[in-house]
């Protein structure tokens, strides 16, 4: 079976083109990037919850995250500037599109009552993301090792102008939105 870059390049592509009423190829929206994101909960009570994070988001991804750090102080969280309190990946190329087979026919199947993905999760520039309350849906993760459930975000990055352009890629990529 022939990988989701090489059908995007042969068959989507051109498909795409004429439904949009594009002239040019290189306007036709392709996906740019996804950003796999972590913020850590409890990261300033215990250090360790953020490199626990991190090995979460290596085993989904198969890329070494990057600590993300608090940009300001904020006094009622009790955060500092400089605090370690996130991990986040960014795909490209053929990791990002493993990733998306992966998120589109591995993950989203696998989650109970799953009716598809919303809509309404459009930026208005053509980034489209998506949130899981726990990491567990996807299959790296053994459910009996993991201490803490955390959160995960994705966002999946084209080149789209529009919400409309997007979620024509997307769903010709096979993206499951609700019906």
């Amino acid at each position: 079976m022939e990988n989701l870059s090489t059908q995007y390049n042969t068959k989507i592509k051109g498909d795409l083109q004429k439904d949009l009423g594009i002239k040019n190829v290189h306007a036709v929206p392709a996906l740019k990037k996804i950003v796999v994101n972590m913020g850590v909960k409890d990261a300033l009570a215990d250090k360790k919850n953020v490199e626990t994070a991190a090995g979460v988001l290596t085993q989904i991804t198969g890329q070494k995250p990057k600590i993300t750090k608090a940009k300001k102080s904020i006094a009622t969280f009790k955060l500092r500037e400089g605090d370690k309190i996130g991990v986040v990946v960014t795909l490209r190329g053929k990791r990002m599109y493993d990733f998306y087979e992966k998120l589109v026919g591995i993950v989203l199947p696998r989650i109970r009552d799953f009716r598809g993905v919303p809509l309404k999760s459009f930026d208005g520039r053509g980034n489209y993301s998506l949130g899981f309350s726990e990491s567990t849906v996807f299959a790296e993760i053994d459910p009996s090792k993991v201490e803490k459930v955390q959160g995960i975000e994705i966002t999946i990055v084209t080149t789209a102008r529009t919400n409309e352009e997007a979620e024509a890629l997307l769903r010709a990529l096979r993206m499951p939105f609700v019906k």
